[in-house]
C-alpha cells in the first residue's frame, strides 16, 4: 500500500475463533509468581489472578466486539501507517466535529460511553445545538491501527495525521479532545492545524516546573495538592516510562507471548492505586488488554514512549488556542501556575476532586459529557457546519 492511499475503508471488529482458542490455552497454562513479601513492590499476584480467572471463565469478548462494532469504523493509510477509527456523525445538520484521542494503555473503548449523548444530545435530554460528529482514532501503533513499522510515531507526528484525518473526512474546522497520550497529541493538533482547531479540552496538562524555586511562591493550595499528586506518581509508579522510554523492543517479547504478562503491565495504570483508589470494572480493563493482545500492539504501543522521549516536542512559545482542562480524583490532572506559563488562553480550569479517575470518560461519562459540551459552546463556528463535503457520501462510495 502505497503512503499516497486517501482511500476510507470500512472497517468491523472480527477476530478469528483460532486466535480466542489460543488465548484460553495461554490463560489456562499461566505460570504464577511467588506473592511479593508486602505491599508496595507492583501488581499484586492475588488481582491479577481474580482478573486472569474472569478473563477465563467470565469474559465475553464477542459481547464487547459487538459493543464496539455497533459504531461505524474505518481505516486509511496515513504517512504510510494505517489508522482506524471511528467516525459517528450527528443526525443534527449543524454538529461540531470533534476529535477524541485516547493514551496507554487505554483505547477507542474509553469512549463509548460518550458517544451516544455527544452524537445526538436530544435523545439524551440535551440541547441539539451541543451536537458533535465523532472521529475517535485508534493510535498508531495501538489496537486496530495495527503495529508500527516505521520509528518516529510520537505525539507530533500522530498530531500531524489527525489533522490528515481530519482534512480527509471534510472537516474544515473542528475541537479536539485527549485523555492521557491524548493530552500531548491534542495540544499539538492545535499548534499545527492552526485556526482549525477550535479548542482542546484535556484531562491533564503536562506542565511541569523548569528547575526555578521561584515558580513555587505562592503556588495555591490547590496546585500543591496537584504537585504532591505529581511527586507520589513520579516515586511509585513512573518505572514505565523510563523502560519504555529506552528500551522498549526489549519488553516487547514478554508482552508478544504472555497475555498474563500484559495483563500485569497494563494493570499498573488500571489497578485501584493508580485510579486514586476507584476500582475499574474488570471487563473495561480485560476488553481494553484484549484488544493489545488481539491485535499484536502490546510492544509498538509501548514505543510511543520511546519517540517522544527522543523527539524535541517542547513548543518554541506559549500557546494561544482556547484550552479546557476537565481534571478528575486520583489522577494528574496539572498545576495551573505551571500551564499559564505555557499556555495563555485557559478558558476553562474544573477540578473534580470527589469523581473520576484517569478514564473518567468511563467512569463518569455524563460529567465528562457536561463540561466537554460547556467547553466547546461558546467557540462553535457559526453558520450551518464545517464540512467541505458529505462525508458519508464518501464513506459509502469506499463500500
Amino acid at each position: 500500500m502505497t503512503n499516497d492511499d486517501t482511500a476510507i475503508r470500512p472497517f468491523r471488529v472480527s477476530v478469528p475463533d483460532s486466535d480466542l482458542a489460543d488465548l484460553r490455552d495461554r490463560l489456562d497454562r499461566v505460570r504464577w509468581t511467588e506473592p511479593a513479601p508486602n505491599a508496595g513492590y507492583g501488581v499484586d499476584v492475588d488481582d491479577l489472578r481474580r482478573l486472569v480467572e474472569h478473563w477465563r471463565s467470565g469474559f465475553d469478548w464477542r459481547a464487547q466486539e459487538a459493543r464496539i462494532n455497533e459504531h461505524p469504523q474505518f481505516t486509511t493509510t496515513i504517512d504510510g501507517q494505517t489508522i482506524h477509527f471511528l467516525h459517528v456523525r450527528s443526525p443534527e445538520s449543524g454538529a461540531t466535529p470533534l476529535i477524541l484521542t485516547h493514551g496507554w494503555p487505554g483505547s477507542v473503548v474509553e469512549f463509548l460511553d460518550l458517544i451516544g449523548p455527544l452524537t445526538d444530545p436530544a435523545a439524551h435530554g440535551g440541547d441539539p445545538a451541543d451536537a458533535f460528529h465523532l472521529v475517535i482514532p485508534s493510535l498508531p501503533g495501538f489496537g486496530f491501527s495495527g503495529p508500527t513499522t516505521e520509528a518516529g510515531w510520537g505525539s507530533t507526528r500522530t498530531a500531524a495525521a489527525w489533522a490528515e484525518l481530519m482534512a480527509r473526512l471534510g472537516y474544515e474546522r473542528y475541537g479536539a479532545h485527549g485523555n492521557d497520550a491524548g493530552s500531548m497529541i491534542s495540544p499539538r493538533l492545535a499548534a499545527y492545524a492552526g485556526e482549525r482547531v477550535l479548542g482542546v479540552h484535556v484531562t491533564q496538562v503536562f506542565s511541569f516546573p523548569s528547575g526555578d524555586p521561584a515558580e513555587f511562591a505562592g503556588m495555591s493550595e490547590q496546585d500543591m495538592a496537584q504537585m504532591q499528586q505529581l511527586q507520589w506518581f513520579m516515586a511509585s509508579k513512573f518505572s514505565f516510562n523510563q523502560l519504555h522510554s529506552q528500551q522498549p523492543q526489549t519488553l516487547a517479547h514478554a508482552l508478544a507471548d504472555s497475555p498474563v504478562g500484559l495483563l500485569g503491565w497494563n494493570l499498573q495504570l488500571m489497578d485501584d492505586d493508580a485510579m486514586g483508589g476507584r476500582r475499574l470494572d474488570d471487563d473495561f480493563v480485560l476488553t481494553n488488554t484484549a484488544i493489545y493482545w488481539l491485535t499484536n500492539t502490546g510492544g509498538s504501543s509501548i514505543r510511543f514512549y520511546r519517540e517522544d522521549a527522543n523527539a524535541d516536542t517542547a513548543p518554541a512559545e506559549p500557546s494561544t488556542f482556547p484550552l479546557g482542562l476537565a481534571g478528575f480524583a486520583g489522577d494528574f490532572s496539572g498545576v495551573r501556575t505551571f500551564a499559564e506559563r505555557d499556555h495563555t488562553n485557559i478558558v476553562q480550569w474544573n477540578l473534580y476532586d470527589a469523581r473520576g479517575g484517569h478514564y473518567a470518560a468511563h467512569l463518569e461519562p455524563e460529567l465528562m459529557v457536561a463540561d466537554i459540551r460547556g467547553f466547546f459552546r461558546p467557540l462553535r463556528p457559526t453558520g450551518k457546519n464545517s464540512t467541505t463535503h458529505d462525508v458519508r457520501g464518501t464513506e459509502e462510495a469506499s463500500r
